[in-house]
């Protein structure tokens, strides 16, 4: 299947991508890791007014992909999935300001629980409000995990669909990550210079790099083929293939940058992080890759 997006949701991506080019979105990430959240709210504003937190209930999959991995791409903070995937589609409408969840036993804790309006955790019977507890730590400094624990009644909901939604907003987020790796290292590789030589004339490296690109290329359909028709086994292949991509994407990045790509100081490493956690988040790839084999077994 040949996929492309249409002359609308391309302007869509151009436009989403060159406001979030200009947000200056690495430092509002560096800002909200710090417990500085002035800079990411003004941002989540921004956004909202575009329409970003009504994609899940006034747009098409396809779409929602579109911004969030133009979300992944520029590293912006607080919980997007949560409120603008997970939560429209289970209590059905759109979700004012900034919420978050935990899914248990997938999600077992809330994003930025301290700055949302409004938390809540979806058990057995449909979604509670919860009591929001102690913070945990994250591979991502800018992902604040907190743990909450049941506080009011039950809400009926639609879990099972928006767990796949959320899947596909990270599968994206991934994508867009790896994306941005990507391009950092092959505009990093030539500049850097080594025995005479920019170090991306060497092939071992331009081999590598390919390697990225070539997962990349392969993920995307799959991304956009569950956009399109999102099945809990087209969900979580692409959660699979693009968490795999963004992986090895970050792994190629750090090593092409050498011992500065270790450094926290170094832009690099907010992406690094990033898709280490995402790649973990809203199911492990052990897990999705066990719904894939039970669907086939099953079909």
């Amino acid at each position: 299947m040949r996929f492309e997006l249409t002359t609308d949701q391309q302007d869509f991506a151009t436009a989403l991508d060159a406001q979030l080019a200009a947000s200056d979105t690495v430092a509002a990430a560096r800002a909200w890791a710090a417990g500085e959240h002035a800079a990411g709210r003004r941002l989540w504003e921004r956004l909202g007014e575009q329409g970003l937190s009504m994609l899940a209930t006034e747009a098409t999959p396809v779409e929602l992909c579109v911004a969030f991995e133009a979300l992944g791409r520029h590293a912006v903070p607080g919980p997007w999935v949560e409120a603008a995937a997970y939560l429209p589609v289970a209590l059905g409408g759109e979700v004012e300001g900034i919420a978050t969840v935990a899914v248990p036993p997938h999600v077992p804790h809330a994003l930025d629980a301290d700055v949302a309006d409004r938390v809540y955790v979806a058990g057995p019977d449909g979604l509670h409000e919860a009591v929001v507890g102690d913070r945990l730590l994250s591979v991502d400094r800018s992902r604040r995990l907190f743990e909450v624990s049941v506080g009011g009644p039950a809400t009926a909901a639609d879990l099972d669909a928006a767990f796949d939604l959320a899947v596909l907003a990270t599968a994206a987020e991934l994508l867009g990550a790896g994306e941005r790796v990507l391009a950092d290292a092959v505009t990093y590789v030539k500049q850097r210079r080594q025995f005479g030589r920019e170090i991306g004339s060497y092939q071992a490296i331009k081999h590598k790099l390919a390697d990225v690109r070539i997962a990349l290329d392969f993920a995307r359909p799959l991304l956009f083929g569950a956009a399109l028709d999102p099945t809990p086994r087209a969900v979580s292949a692409a959660k699979v293939a693009c968490a795999d991509a963004a992986y090895l994407a970050s792994r190629t990045g750090l090593q092409v940058h050498g011992a500065i790509g270790y450094t926290q100081e170094f832009d690099l490493s907010v992406w690094l992080t990033r898709i280490r956690a995402l790649v973990t988040a809203w199911g492990t790839p052990a897990y999705h890759r066990a719904r894939i084999l039970d669907t086939l077994r099953s079909a």
